[in-house]
């Protein structure tokens, strides 16, 4: 199995998708357009991931490569190979079949509820879970869902949490891959901006994690997992 990773930003964990990626031995493959503007080409790999980053979906502008990217998450899709965006990448991934981005619409942080809708039962990654759980969230944007797309999990802030197109392409809002070492990671290298998300973020960090952030952990390998399965 052979695996594209587009990160885009200077800090990425692959935290559970990673662990999946590497029980399964997949061979991966690093990209990092932010910094050079290179990208995967559509038919090299058996499944493609895109992590997410601080600019938005639209950030044309700042980021030229990001139409390419939404483009190229649809070719990936259309050949019948797994795809996965996570946060930003599930943006790009509404953007790439032609759905709405939304800025500034719904900022989640910390470990929220997303509940399953009915079509989740019958969905091969995430019938497992319960109907409800807690999940890692760290944005402020949003999107419609794309035509003909599996609308699969909302929340009280944002109805788009999850949605798959065709076999395996999926986008996720929540960050199903953060896991209590990476959430203290980013507490250590962005203290300012955790805090500002969510006032009082610090105190209680500690006591989140031991409880939500131990059924997040969970939950987020069991959708690392299920997907890889389908690659």
């Amino acid at each position: 199995m052979r695996v594209a990773i587009v990160e885009n930003t200077r800090i990425t964990h692959h935290g559970q998708v990673g662990v999946a990626l590497h029980e399964a031995a997949a061979r991966i493959d690093l990209f990092k357009p932010w910094q050079d503007g290179r990208l995967p080409t559509v038919g090299d790999h058996d499944a493609l991931v895109v992590f997410g980053g601080e600019q938005s979906a639209l950030d044309d502008a700042r980021h030229p490569y990001l139409p390419a990217l939404a483009a190229l998450m649809r070719q990936t899709a259309e050949t019948g190979r797994a795809v996965l965006g996570i946060c930003l990448g599930a943006q790009l991934l509404a953007r790439g079949f032609g759905a709405e981005n939304r800025l500034g619409v719904a900022p989640e942080f910390g470990w929220c509820d997303v509940a399953l809708t009915e079509a989740a039962a019958a969905d091969p990654v995430l019938r497992a879970l319960p109907a409800e759980f807690p999940i890692f969230q760290w944005h402020s944007d949003s999107f419609t869902l794309p035509e003909g797309s599996v609308h699969l999990a909302h929340s009280a802030q944002a109805a788009s949490q999850c949605f798959r197109i065709g076999r395996a392409t999926y986008g996720m809002q929540f960050h199903f891959e953060a896991n209590r070492a990476m959430v203290r990671d980013w507490n250590r290298e962005f203290p300012d901006l955790t805090e500002a998300m969510q006032p009082g973020w610090h105190a209680a960090h500690d006591g989140l994690a031991a409880t939500r952030g131990v059924q997040a952990d969970a939950a987020g390998l069991a959708i690392a997992r299920a997907w890889v399965a389908l690659v």
